[in-house]
């Protein structure tokens, strides 16, 4: 196999980092991966917002802790780095747009060597009065729709295993 199905292949989601921050520049090549995925007619429905600010990454962890309603768990595994993907509601592709980019940046922190575990609730998370005030600080309208969270950062631990992949999961006509 080549070193790009290699990647694919073996990374994982992690769900315990270390406080260890991402260099900016690491992370800029992974938001920067983020941006050629695939979109729909190419037009780039996505945006995406990275958060190393500790005030803001505090905010957004109790806004989405507080939907799972678990006010003492962070579901964002103690990572220093948050990545939201929105996309515009406007452009028909735009749900697919975003997963693509998401996608985009998971592998590629891989290969830089950073972890990560794409977090669910962005949309919940952002439709909140809280999230309505982040959205609006970063100039986003209500025309964007939050379609992921990424944790990134340094294990802390080692890379879980895959699970086995079940049955059936390839159809060949």
């Amino acid at each position: 196999m080549n070193d790009m199905i290699n990647l694919i292949c073996e990374r994982r989601s992690v769900r315990n980092f270390s406080d260890k921050e991402i260099p900016k520049d690491i992370l800029n090549e992974i938001l920067k991966c983020g941006t050629y995925a695939p979109s729909g007619m190419g037009k780039q429905s996505a945006t995406i917002v990275a958060i190393t600010n500790k005030e803001t990454l505090n905010k957004v962890k109790k806004i989405n802790s507080s939907i799972l309603k678990h006010d003492n768990f962070d579901p964002f595994y103690n990572t220093q780095t948050i990545v939201i993907v929105f996309a515009n509601k406007n452009i028909p592709t735009y749900i697919k747009d975003g997963s693509a980019v998401i996608t985009n940046m998971l592998n590629a922190a891989f290969s830089l060597g950073i972890d990560s575990c794409w977090i669910d609730r962005a949309k919940e998370t952002f439709e909140t009065n809280e999230g309505k005030e982040l959205m609006k600080k970063w100039g986003l309208t209500n025309d964007y729709e939050g379609i992921g969270n990424i944790a990134l950062g340094y294990r802390n631990g080692e890379l879980p295993t895959a699970a086995k992949r079940k049955e059936n999961y390839i159809i060949y006509d």
